[in-house]
């Protein structure tokens, strides 16, 4: 099956925080070598500077380190357009009925799926696809310590699920979610030269531990406008207190908030197109 690819990706515009970082870097050590009795100083300014780094990449939503969505671009909110995303699938269990339930609403969302999942369950992935939605990448296997990854072991682990969701759908994604969202100042790079875009969320549901589908919909729906992007999950789901994926007794919910609202869930790629890089 043929893959449909980005194009060629132009010299990466290294953002003006790490521009900002080097220039701190050398003048640090400019001082330390024309100005000994000062060198702690430049020492301390050095280790304030990798801790708002370290920060910004605890921080999912943080833009900081490069480029990321966190909500969707103006065209998409005049359409009254809603990105509803969910993570960490395919799971056997849970996402034929969340598919399911979206048929119903008539809505349309995008997966980020998990590469080595995908690769166990071939036939769901792609009904995913056939189904109307978008299937996008969320790393090959979840690492934990994603975030403390140099450039080969992001770029490694970014590039496999690249080939393998590219395998099963016939297309590469276009989009990237790291796991949790954490990150460092290595990924925008690899993003860049992959032609993928980091989505993060406007907010979250938290329904990986919260067991309360209510409280799930709460968290989703305060301040809910055009726009957001919501991330729940279909793999790793929270269980209800009747012992089902706590997403699926949220999401009806949420799918009837947004109808109610006159809101409209599309996938990723339908709401950034002709929006830029």
């Amino acid at each position: 099956m043929a893959l449909a690819t980005a194009g060629t990706p132009t010299p990466w515009p290294m953002p003006p925080a790490l521009k900002a970082s080097i220039g701190l870097h050398v003048a640090a050590a400019g001082l330390a070598i024309a100005a000994p009795p000062v060198a702690w100083w430049a020492l301390g300014a050095v280790v304030v500077n990798h801790a708002v780094l370290t920060t910004a990449g605890l921080w999912p939503r943080s833009s900081l380190l490069g480029p990321n969505l966190t909500r969707l671009p103006a065209a998409a909110v005049m359409r009254g357009e809603i990105a509803l995303t969910l993570d960490d699938g395919p799971d056997p269990e849970v996402t034929p009925r969340v598919l399911d339930q979206l048929d119903r609403a008539g809505a349309n969302v995008t997966f980020f799926c998990i590469a080595e999942r995908a690769r166990a369950q071939p036939a769901l992935t792609r009904e995913i696809v056939a189904r109307g939605h978008s299937v996008q990448n969320h790393s090959q296997v979840h690492r934990h310590n994603f975030s403390l990854l140099g450039p080969r072991g992001m770029a490694a682990e970014i590039e496999r699920a690249q080939e393998t969701l590219g395998d099963i759908i016939g297309i590469r994604p276009t989009c990237f979610r790291a796991p949790a969202g954490l990150r460092n100042p290595f990924l925008d790079p690899v993003l860049h030269r992959l032609g993928l875009r980091l989505v993060s969320w406007t907010r979250r549901g938290f329904d990986t531990r919260e067991h309360d589908p209510k409280r799930v919909l709460m968290r989703l729906c305060k301040g809910l406008a055009r726009g957001d992007i919501l991330l729940m999950h279909d793999g790793h789901a929270a269980q209800s207190a009747a012992g089902r994926a706590v997403v699926l007794e949220a999401l009806p919910l949420l799918l009837d908030r947004l109808r109610g609202d006159g809101l409209r869930t599309v996938t990723l790629p339908a709401a950034l197109q002709g929006a830029g890089p």
